[in-house]
């Protein structure tokens, strides 16, 4: 026994020299290590959690990734519709905006600190020590990304709950960050620096938005050169974000940040999903025409007034359409970089062109919704 509890410590100290290793800055390691707590805190929940509890774990794990953000957005967008309190309803789109605000936020700067600390995960410090529960993750430990989301969905939530249900809130949060120390994801500081995370990325979303507001009213019929600078801001996000993909990675090279997502350096010929990828080069130039065909026409239609969620939808897909067609001029292929995937299943990689076409088209969509609801409507009480 007293060999066994030796030999425990040894291993320990070596896992804290390893770590000193990995962290040699002051500060990096008092972030990390704690003194030796952050470690012990790990050791006595990941071991510490019986067998008959890692189907929790896995669930707690499930709930609190984001991949259930879709259905966040789904829910609290349900819900302000089916309230019969217009100012219920209210409220909760509110909610459901600064949700949306926060969550962009918080994946930006989580992606950016994981990168920057370069943190290992439990499994590379402590070895066979700790107890992993699926796939072995290694790298980015710093922040929890479940427990980020887990705060972000406690903090969009809070104001519309009672008692109870804010009580059920925090056992959320806290289960998710049980889920991930007890599966061996991450070490309490992980957790800790991932609620943190949350809540800020959300009040920051709180404060920001009704600053917004006066501008997002006068922009409701206003010049067209808000839109073309929306379209603008976009084509520059897109092309810095690839220079520095091109800037920094190797082609080909990957970097897992999460479970579920990669950055990677991989070019396109082709349009989305790789269509004509493989034409013989003449794709090239069709794309070019059509992209400036389609920007031409979208520049048209924003010069006329229109409805400001309309506009926004019109100036999103002209950025993220100017923004692959710079690609294909200056490098003859689209730079894509974003690689979602859940375990051997990836999502064709795409960039921020991709995404604000997508969240143009979204835009324009929510325009029509309502339109065709008012239609149905005339139509059976006529």
């Amino acid at each position: 026994m007293d060999g066994c509890v030796r030999r425990y410590g040894c291993q320990l100290a070596c896992c804290r020299q390893r770590l000193e290793v990995v962290a040699p800055m002051s500060w990096k390691l008092f972030l990390y290590d704690w003194g030796g707590l952050n470690i012990a805190l790990f050791q006595a929940i990941n071991t510490g959690t019986p067998a008959t509890l890692k189907p929790l774990a896995w669930f707690f794990g499930l709930v609190g990734s984001y991949w259930t953000a879709p259905l966040m957005l789904l829910g609290l967008w349900w819900w302000s519709k089916s309230a019969t309190n217009p100012a219920r309803g209210t409220a909760v789109r509110h909610r459901l905006i600064g949700f949306s605000a926060a969550f962009l936020l918080a994946l930006l700067v989580a992606t950016a600190l994981k990168l920057w600390f370069d943190f290992p995960r439990p499994p590379a410090v402590l070895g066979d020590l700790a107890r992993v529960i699926g796939d072995k993750e290694l790298h980015y430990s710093l922040p929890s990304g479940h427990a980020t989301y887990a705060a972000m969905v406690v903090g969009a939530l809070w104001p519309l709950m009672g008692r109870r249900g804010r009580l059920s809130l925090m056992l959320y949060a806290t289960l998710v960050g049980w889920s991930r120390i007890a599966a061996g994801m991450h070490f309490p500081a992980d957790v800790l620096a991932g609620w943190t995370l949350g809540w800020s990325c959300t009040a920051l979303a709180g404060w920001l938005l009704p600053l917004a507001a006066p501008v997002w009213q006068s922009a409701r019929r206003t010049s067209a050169w808000v839109w073309f600078t929306v379209a603008a801001s976009a084509v520059m996000t897109d092309q810095l974000t690839k220079f520095a993909i091109i800037r920094t990675f190797a082609y080909g090279e990957q970097v897992e940040i999460t479970p579920f997502f990669n950055l990677v350096h991989v070019l396109n010929p082709g349009a989305a999903f790789s269509f004509l990828a493989n034409a013989g080069g003449w794709q090239r130039y069709f794309f070019i025409t059509l992209g400036l065909a389609v920007s031409a026409w979208l520049g048209r239609m924003l010069c006329q007034q229109r409805p400001r969620l309309e506009a926004m939808g019109y100036s999103l897909i002209l950025g993220g359409a100017l923004g692959n067609v710079a690609d294909r001029v200056l490098r003859g292929q689209v730079v894509d970089f974003l690689d979602f995937h859940w375990r051997l299943a990836h999502w064709p990689a795409f960039n921020l062109a991709d995404v604000a076409i997508t969240i143009g088209a979204l835009c324009l969509f929510l325009t029509v919704v309502p339109k065709s609801s008012k239609g149905t409507e005339a139509e059976v009480s006529g």
